[in-house]
């Protein structure tokens, strides 16, 4: 396998608070990785800087063989199109149709014709098992029913990587294993780049194999997930029992 993603000594402060501090690791071509760290680790920062959507103070990023902190805007844009990302709030846009937010990329930055787009959005659809949707809006869905169409948008275009952030933040304990069900499919149906982010062990693990651990802006850990429980660290201790209180709780609702 080839490396896809790649962080060398990723560093960011804003004004006095440093935020990333020497962050190193590397993501394989067709993985499921794993970012976990708790509320304020910097984790939304570090996706950012993934995506080119914020420049390290120092370090370099790589994404596809493409070092990106020193790209212009014009040739970002097109290495941004290789990611197709989930928001932890869904962001989808309320007064559009299911059908259109799944299919807005393509009615805006492709060539096919009205009777492709609509194929490939069925397509999508299908693969997130929310046939028939197509005409409802966001309103009319439930909180998973939204995330499944924000994962249905993102991989319409069929990108190398795909993130998600918090999938599972803000849904019922049955949405969950939904989503995560539907996630492990696609990333081997589709044989494609996983990297989710969050602060929720459990969901985590189900998905990936290997992570990285950050905490206060640093990477504690970065291995495999049977390896991390081992880790003789106070800091990775009281969050793996945070995570297995948090799951304890959301079983017995």
């Amino acid at each position: 396998m080839s490396t896809i993603i790649k962080l060398e000594k990723v560093s960011k402060s804003f004004g006095e608070k440093k935020i990333l501090k020497d962050i190193n690791f590397s993501v394989e071509e067709g993985q499921a990785f794993l970012i976990l760290g708790k509320s304020g680790a910097g984790k939304t920062v570090l996706l950012k800087h993934i995506i080119g959507l914020i420049k390290p103070d120092k370090g370099k990023i790589y994404v596809d063989g493409a070092e990106i902190t020193s790209l212009s805007r014009e040739r970002l844009d097109k290495i941004r199109l290789k990611f197709g990302i989930v928001f932890q709030s869904s962001a989808l846009f309320d007064f559009l149709t299911v059908k259109e937010n799944v299919g807005f990329a393509l009615y805006h930055h492709s060539d096919l014709t009205e009777a492709q787009i609509e194929k490939e959005i069925s397509h999508a659809l299908k693969m997130v098992d929310l046939e028939g949707t197509q005409n409802l809006y966001p309103y009319q869905l439930s909180g998973g029913m939204k995330k499944r169409v924000a994962i249905a948008r993102a991989i319409i275009y069929r990108p190398k990587i795909i993130i998600y952030d918090e999938p599972t933040t803000g849904i019922d304990p049955v949405s969950v294993d939904k989503i995560v069900s539907i996630i492990r499919d696609l990333h081997e149906r589709l044989s494609i780049t996983t990297l989710i982010v969050t602060h929720d062990l459990a969901v985590g693990f189900k998905i990936a194999d290997r992570c990285v651990f950050i905490s206060e802006g640093r990477i504690l850990f970065e291995g495999k997930k049977e390896n991390f429980y081992r880790l003789d660290d106070e800091r990775v201790k009281k969050f793996i029992h945070a995570g297995l209180f948090e799951f304890r709780n959301k079983e017995e609702k």
